[in-house]
């Protein structure tokens, strides 16, 4: 009897202590449950401040827009982008939405598809690029025409791909920012030999169209924008393919001074 009594007492000392186990579970249960419930609140809070934060972020960004802009505001506006004698580099940039008006093919061989908007150039530099190409395939050398008009979207998707794969400092020597490309003008042709040799490279100066080019292109009116030793005055490394119509009697007196389009009409720092 007595050994059926204490394990009676034994068994419902340990019935009472599970239930006060059971009973301080479910209360640490309720009181987690009450701090989960206050959790959303403390969220909102975070959700708020970093919204704060995203339009601070925001407003940061435009600032920097702005400063951007500002500096683009620095830069010159021409005023006469129809001129054949119109200088734009990094100082000097077209008006926004310029496209020149007589944009035609000239009567060359291209490199480019038909239809491709790298055909186009101006109709006063066209009809001189056929004079120059004739007069090269007279002295039995064959060019072709790779890279003419470029639209402002159109070179702005340039210039951001060279930044994206070459870096800001290549990209910066190669290829202007929209604005301020000379192939906006309808003025600049960039060409090659027939053979495709070193295209947009500057070993073409050592082939003979490169040479003829370098001799010859003033007599019809082009110069080569970007000459080798100028980099400090044109912003651009050397590039032996790019030429610019200027007009003969301009390109003839730039040719023989060896001067920059900068150095001719004194506009460089």
């Amino acid at each position: 009897m007595k050994k059926a009594a204490i394990f009676t007492l034994l068994i419902t000392f340990l019935i009472g202590c599970q239930q006060e186990n059971f009973l301080a579970q479910q209360t640490e249960k309720r009181e987690t449950q009450h701090d989960y419930k206050e959790e959303p609140e403390s969220f909102v809070q975070v959700e708020e401040e970093d919204e704060e934060q995203g339009e601070e972020g925001i407003e940061e960004e435009q600032e920097n827009e702005q400063i951007d802009e500002n500096k683009d505001n620095t830069l010159t506006v021409i005023d006469n982008p129809e001129s054949v004698s119109l200088v734009v580099n990094k100082q000097r940039k077209l008006p926004d939405g310029f496209e020149p008006d007589d944009l035609v093919e000239a009567n060359v061989p291209y490199h480019a598809a038909e239809g491709d908007p790298k055909r186009l150039i101006r109709k006063v530099a066209a009809d001189a690029l056929e004079d120059l190409f004739a007069a090269a395939k007279e002295d039995g050398l064959e060019l072709v025409a790779v890279s003419g008009y470029r639209s402002y979207d159109r070179q702005k998707q340039i210039y951001e791909y060279n930044v994206e794969t070459k870096g800001q400092d290549h990209a910066d020597k190669f290829s202007a920012k929209p604005g301020t490309s000379e192939h906006q003008t309808g003025l600049a042709m960039d060409v090659a030999s027939a053979a495709l040799v070193a295209v947009l490279e500057q070993s073409f100066i050592e082939t003979e169209e490169g040479q003829w080019l370098e001799d010859h292109a003033h007599e019809h009116g082009f110069i080569i924008r970007y000459p080798e030793g100028k980099e400090d005055i044109t912003g651009y490394s050397y590039e032996p393919w790019h030429l610019r119509y200027v007009g003969k009697e301009t390109a003839t007196e730039i040719y023989q001074a060896q001067v920059t389009l900068e150095e001719y009409f004194g506009l460089y720092p």
